[in-house]
């Protein structure tokens, strides 16, 4: 039989620091304690989740008193939802910690010469800043403790519910956070869901159960763009002709400001897309976006930064850091659908982009030729088995690399050729200082970090940008 631990409930703790991945810190009797839903200058209860002998995990159970630097968050989904962590902070105080974190990071890991970190790049807008939105249907509704315990006692049936149209719990797999209003996109993307779900709740339509794959709506995607088109590709686990058609055109009536509308029949197991074909119901089944004076063309499955205005900033960084002339043969690793490498492109000679998702080539080339960018050319492929010896000698020794790895950060494969193929300026855009510290490490070998900018794409959240030139020593 399992020995039961013993929960372990460290009292008036003073939140002294913030760590990293949304976490604050705290010292007990010289032990680090990483400290989940509090913020710097609280004095808190932890309960522990893990106790090793140096450092320990938990989450607050009580807070004694609030930190001043604590302001009321404007929405009221705060601290179920999960969406937005740091809405507790006033801006200039999560611009702070995400520079601090920007710097930690480096310092500690990568463990090289570097330069003054440039103040990192804020966002105009804090809310209604996202291009994309994702909703989840499903029959389990995230209930808070108390609430539940209410209803308990109330003798609600819980197996009888209505379901939920929202956002997936962090921790819960199978139920999702119903959401009223979210202020993360401009509306009518609430008007929308909530639409959606009363056509499904009027006329006893099942939401999707996660757990038993029965149900028939499952998500809502819905994306914007600066140019005034909206997207709306609404997720559906099987056909049902009668209904499909009759909420869709409600869509259209009450919704004229859409202007693409899409269904996805998913059968499958999970919500993933990649493998599915979205079925244009009305328009053109994408939608164009703009960077500067460059046009994106942005379909349901396409992968675009989904904070335009700040996705401008970021790539002007990139450009400024790739200090291109109009002589220079850009290689451009991770490329995706070619958004930063059209970005630059205009003051590069030759352009090569290189990323996995088949999808997302043909997405950077059809943006290639909707810009009339002809010096560009883009290969599907893993970048570690794509960028050998020959691929270089066949397109050109690299005068800059340009890099936007995932979070994992760069295969060591990658890092070593790159070594070898030694480009005179490498710019490494990455959304993980730690990985990137960690490469930066590696590529110290051959090369010096000369600049260091941090952008903000996501304010309220604890995620951050970070673009790095190197420069060949």
């Amino acid at each position: 039989m399992r020995k039961q631990r013993k929960t372990v409930v460290l009292e008036k703790v003073l939140v002294q620091d913030y760590a990293a991945e949304g976490k604050s810190l705290a010292r007990v009797d010289g032990k680090v304690i990483f400290i989940e839903g509090a913020v710097p200058g609280d004095v808190v209860d932890v309960q522990l989740s893990k106790n090793k002998a140096d450092w320990a995990e938990g989450h607050t159970v009580h807070i004694h008193s609030l930190s001043s630097d604590r302001v009321t968050p404007f929405c009221e989904h705060f601290g179920v939802c999960g969406g937005c962590q740091w809405q507790m902070l006033p801006y200039e105080k999560q611009l702070f910690y995400k520079q601090k974190q920007v710097t930690d990071n480096l310092t500690r890991i990568a463990k090289i010469n570097l330069p003054e970190i440039a103040p990192i790049i804020g966002a105009d807008f804090t809310r209604g800043y996202r291009n994309k939105m994702e909703y989840t249907f499903a029959t389990r509704k995230y209930i808070p403790t108390d609430e539940f315990r209410r209803m308990k006692a109330e003798g609600v049936d819980f197996n009888n519910q209505p379901g939920a149209a929202g956002f997936h719990v962090r921790g819960f797999f199978d139920k999702v956070v119903e959401i009223d209003t979210c202020h993360l996109q401009e509306e009518p993307t609430n008007f929308i869901r909530k639409a959606v779900a009363a056509y499904v709740l009027a006329n006893e339509l099942p939401f999707y159960n996660i757990k038993t794959h029965e149900g028939w709506i499952r998500n809502l995607l819905v994306r914007s763009s600066t140019t005034g088109e909206l997207m709306v590709n609404m997720v559906i686990a099987y056909e049902d002709k009668e209904h499909r058609i009759a909420l869709l055109d409600q869509l259209l009536q009450s919704f004229p400001e859409i202007t693409t509308l899409l269904y996805t029949i998913n059968g499958k197991r999970n919500d993933s897309l990649h493998d599915q074909e979205p079925i244009v119901y009305h328009g053109k089944g994408y939608i164009i976006e703009k960077l500067e004076e460059l046009s994106f063309k942005i379909s349901p499955k396409s992968f675009f930064q989904t904070n335009t205005k700040q996705a401008e900033k970021l790539y002007g960084v990139t450009r400024e850091f790739a200090e291109l002339d109009g002589s220079q043969l850009v290689y451009d690793l991770y490329c995706g659908t070619g958004s930063i490498g059209l970005f630059v492109s205009k003051f590069a000679k030759k352009l090569i982009g290189v990323e996995m998702v088949a999808d997302a080539i043909e997405d950077a080339k059809e943006n290639a030729a909707l810009n009339g960018v002809n010096h560009a050319s883009f290969f599907a492929g893993d970048v570690i088995d794509i960028c050998n010896d020959a691929f270089f000698e066949t397109h050109g020794k690299a005068d800059v690399v340009i890099t936007d790895p995932p979070r994992a950060g760069m295969h060591e494969k990658l890092v070593k050729k790159l070594l070898e193929i030694a480009a005179p300026t490498v710019v490494y855009v990455s959304c993980n200082p730690a990985t990137q510290a960690r490469d930066l490490a590696l590529l110290s070998e051959k090369y010096q970090v000369t600049k260091i900018q941090p952008v903000d794409m996501f304010p309220h959240t604890l995620h951050i940008e970070n673009v790095v030139q190197l420069k060949l020593i």
